[in-house]
């Protein structure tokens, strides 16, 4: 359990980090509440971007100052005209082991690393299945379903069976950290060496988590090449959304018996990057946390990551207890936010409408929540979800980076306003 006092003189070095950043950094006071990280966490960062842009003015969209040095923190960049051949130096997001080789390649956010992947498997798979696991993220599957005729969409059910057998054409499998965990958990239970390709979402666990590594090693029995994509404004910037970057990292083995799968994955790297160019899908600069990459940035994203798992457990036992019929799902792999459903079926437009009343409701009380569609902050999130596998909404609550009993108080809150709201909309 985590004291507000504990919880504060974290979030003070938090702050420290970003005002470290600076150019000149600026006199800031220890917090004295929640709304005071979140301000100084939002100003510090939009301070940072100002800093850049200030820096960087050489450094335009045609590249025509031969002086330019373009840099955000650790990270140095070089390219020329419209970033198309965009090379970044710098430390990794995640945590990659021996054995593998990777090469990375980074977006202007994570829909487009994973759109311009899926684009890119034209010329190396072909025809090919696409294999899905239900409540895999909504906009990849429209994604695929609209714009990659060579793929055919296969929705898995769990137990999966003998969904990974070899069959006729090349198999793809799509693992979303976003899916329910005991879907997750099956994969990691079967054998997928029959498979041609691994395309694993990451975006919902830290880049150092140890589900990433169990996937990895997963892969590496299967001798199963790998790309991983990412959308990084959500857990890699401390809470604050820091600008919209994505990567898509690929991953191959060394040792015999991978040469054919190391020279897919190269073949489908430099279609991924053409793709990039030509898509006009390269990553800004201006979007590379500066404060990413050191010891203490590690340090203080894990122990952010986990206060928000552990208050996410808290979430589940107490909705699944005081909500019953009411929570949709409570058991994400992630365990970073927990949908609720109506006692009626909702659509878009009323559970987003539920997301901003249940909000508004409960923040003019005092409780640090906003409609926001997003997670990882220090306060509560709620919006509208829409499960494309079920084609069901609910609402979805994000759950936050707080102190112990201040989260406990606020999720009893939720719990006591959706089901008082239940009961207002049923009368």
């Amino acid at each position: 359990m985590e004291t507000v006092d504990a919880y504060l003189e974290r979030k003070h070095g938090e702050i420290g980090l970003l005002n470290d950043c600076l150019k000149n950094p600026v006199r800031l006071p220890r917090p004295r509440s929640v709304d005071e990280v979140i301000k100084a966490k939002f100003q510090l960062t939009a301070m940072l971007r100002a800093e850049h842009a200030l820096h960087d003015w050489k450094a335009t969209e045609t590249a025509w100052s031969a002086s330019a040095s373009p840099r955000s923190g650790p990270f140095v960049f070089s390219y020329d005209y419209q970033r198309a051949d965009l090379d970044v130096s710098g430390p990794s997001f995640y945590e990659l082991a021996q054995g593998c080789v990777s090469e990375t390649i980074y977006t202007a956010s994570g829909m487009a690393a994973i759109s311009t992947l899926l684009l890119a498997s034209a010329p190396v798979l072909a025809k090919s299945d696409i294999l899905v696991l239900p409540g895999s993220y909504g906009e990849t599957l429209e994604l695929i379903g609209r714009f990659v005729p060579n793929l055919r969409l296969l929705t898995l059910s769990v137990p999966l069976s003998d969904a990974f057998a070899p069959a006729g054409m090349p198999r793809i499998l799509l693992l979303d950290s976003c899916v329910a965990a005991r879907a997750f958990e099956a994969v990691l239970n079967y054998d997928g060496s029959a498979l041609d390709l691994l395309v694993f979402d990451t975006t919902c666990f830290a880049g150092r988590s140890g589900r990433i590594r169990r996937v990895l090693r997963w892969a590496q029995r299967c001798k199963l090449p790998v790309v991983m994509v990412r959308s990084h404004n959500k857990l890699d910037s401390l809470g604050a959304e820091y600008g919209r970057l994505g990567s898509a990292v690929f991953v191959g083995w060394s040792g015999q018996g991978v040469e054919a799968s190391s020279s897919m994955v190269e073949r489908l790297a430099a279609e991924t990057r053409d793709a990039v160019r030509l898509l006009g899908g390269a990553a800004l600069p201006a979007h590379f946390p500066p404060f990413g990459g050191s010891e203490a940035y590690w340090a203080f994203t894990k122990r952010r990551v986990a206060a928000i798992l552990r208050n996410g457990r808290h979430a589940a036992r107490l909705f699944a207890r005081e909500l019953a019929s009411l929570a949709a799902e409570l058991h994400f792999t992630h365990g970073l936010y927990v949908t609720l459903q109506a006692s009626r079926p909702l659509d878009e437009a009323s559970a987003r409408q539920a997301a901003e009343a249940m909000s508004r409701d409960l923040s003019r009380k005092g409780y640090p929540i906003r409609h926001a569609g997003s997670f990882g902050f220090d306060f509560a999130a709620t919006e509208w979800f829409h499960d494309a596998t079920t084609d069901r909404y609910s609402v979805r609550v994000a759950v936050p980076d707080l102190p112990t009993e201040l989260w406990n108080g606020l999720a009893a809150a939720i719990a006591e306003w959706w089901t008082s709201n239940q009961c207002r909309h049923n009368s």
